[in-house]
This record gives C-alpha cells, structure tokens and sequence, in this order.
C-alpha cells in the first residue's frame, strides 16, 4: 500500500472510449459524445488527448492539463484532492487433494484499488457512484453494472496517477468503482472518497511517455 498526499500528486479519470465522456447533468450522468460537450461538469474525460500545450518541462501533457473540445475547455484531473492511497493485492485459496499431506495455494485474481479522497464541492461523484460505475457501454451510454466482464473494451474507467515532479505515471486500466462515503467534521469541512478497482494489470510510464497509444500487446 502507497499513500500520497494530494499535493504530491495529479490524478486524471478519463472513460476506456476514445470518443464518450461521463458528465453530470442536471443532478444526473450522462454519456456525451466529445463533439456535444456543453459545459457540464465532467466527471470523466475521453481517452484522448486534447491538451495542445505542454506542461513545465515541455513535454506534452495527453490528458493532463487543459483540454479542448467543440471550443469549450475542460480538465480530467481530480480537483481539491486531498489524499491518494494505492494498493496492488492479490486473493489466493487453499487447495487440498485427498491423499495428499500438502495443501496447495493458489492466486485466485489479482486486484489493485485506488481512493481519492477530495473537498466535497459539487455531488458528481455521488451521482457517478449511483449511476456510472462502471462508465461507457463503449457507443453512446451507460454502461449497467451488470453488462460485460471487467476486462471488456471500454468498461469502466481509466485512472491516471502522476507525480508532481513529472517522473512516472501510473495507469490503471478498466477500474470500476465499487465504493464512496462521505465524512462530516465538527468544523464543517467536507470531505469525499471514492473507491476504485480494477483486475487488469496496471502500467507504469515515464511521464513525458504517449499514454494513450499502447508499447507492448500487454497494454491494450
């Protein structure tokens, strides 16, 4: 387990569609086509790379930084973050087999989770968590809970953590989300968490690295 302090990282959500963003809208999301894109509040961003700029080093930022669609901006990073905790496990089960003294141990699934935890500003992601776990259905809707398998493309989301001194970002790939609370404190500061989980393997890059265009057939 890893954790970081928001301001030693930049987190980004974008879709696994390189066309369809998730937005709330109207206390509700929505799947909307990039070219229909209309001010909403993004929740997820397509997986495209719409920054023209580049960031300090002067290498380009893909989907960090400020992105353009049908001439409206918008960000894929998570504001007001306060705190991320990273975790890679794995689930194994005891085997026996009559006759045999030992017992076997084997890896059932591996898993890694992701929780952000942000100032509560606006109730998208509790709108995401009750409508949009699972994000895209990969054309132009929401994806139910109970369509596809985890590792189907365009399910879910993908995540996108990077260090603040631009020296690697770690990918994870086709992450549902499976939790998000809410806390309340006596000085009135709100703060949110939401839960992500993914069984695909994730990617490690270099951050000046092309993160949307895969470098080996495991990054698809």
């Amino acid at each position: 387990m890893a954790y970081f302090l928001g301001r030693d990282v930049v987190v980004a959500i974008t879709t696994e569609d390189t066309d369809t963003m998730i937005v709330s809208a109207s206390n509700a999301a929505a799947a909307v086509q990039e070219g229909s894109y209309d001010s909403q509040t993004i929740i997820a961003g397509p997986m495209l790379d719409r920054n023209t700029g580049t960031d300090s080093s002067g290498a380009a930022e893909t989907i960090f930084g400020t992105q353009t669609a049908n001439g409206k901006t918008y960000l894929n990073e998570v504001a007001d973050l306060t705190g991320v905790d990273l975790s890679i496990g794995a689930t194994d089960e005891d085997i026996t087999y009559f006759g045999q003294r030992t017992t076997l141990k084997a890896e059932i699934k591996k898993e890694t989770t992701l929780t952000l935890t942000r100032k509560k500003s606006d109730n998208s992601w509790d709108i995401c968590f009750q409508e949009a776990r699972c994000g895209t259905d990969g054309g132009t809707g929401i994806r139910g809970t109970t369509d596809g398998a985890p590792d189907d493309v365009a399910y879910g989301y993908r995540v996108y953590v990077k260090m603040k001194d631009n020296t690697e970002v770690f990918v994870l790939r086709n992450c549902c989300i499976q939790a998000h609370t809410v806390s309340l404190n006596a000085d009135g500061t709100t703060e949110e968490t939401l839960e992500l989980m993914s069984y695909v393997d994730p990617v490690i890059k270099a951050a000046d690295a092309d993160l949307l265009t895969p470098t080996t057939a495991t990054e698809l």
